[in-house]
């Protein structure tokens, strides 16, 4: 069965920082999993803030989030990352992780939440003073 546990959520102030991890289980990452990183606020979609490759070569970003947000992936660990800096009170979300089957294609990802085959939980990250 697979697993998708994201933790490092949490109260931060606008301007400060936070890491999500994404832990995996069931699946192996090295074996043609796209991650994703997706958000979401109550009455809005959900929507695809970062993503990265099987071979982490690729990376995107959804655009108010570039030069701030960093992802990652330890493949080793079956453990993917999203570091936030400098967040903002509309970095407000649950923030979910997804993995896509992406096959024998190690350089693709995309941000479209329809593909991912598998989703976390989510974790709350509340921006605020």
């Amino acid at each position: 069965q697979v697993q998708l546990v994201e933790s490092g959520g949490g109260l931060v102030q606008p301007g400060g920082s936070l890491t999500l991890s994404c832990a995996a289980s069931g699946i192996s990452f090295d074996s043609y999993y796209a991650i994703g990183w997706f958000r979401q606020v109550p009455g809005k979609e959900r929507e695809g803030v970062s993503c990265i490759s099987v071979n982490g070569g690729t990376t995107h970003y959804e655009y108010s989030v570039r030069g701030r947000f960093t992802i990652s992936r330890d493949n080793a660990k079956n453990t993917a990352y999203l570091h936030m800096s400098n967040l903002k009170p509309e970095d407000t979300a649950v923030y979910y992780c997804a993995v896509d089957n992406y096959g024998p294609v190690q350089d693709m990802c995309e941000m479209t939440s329809g593909v991912y085959d598998y989703w976390g939980q989510g974790t709350q990250v509340t921006v605020s003073s």
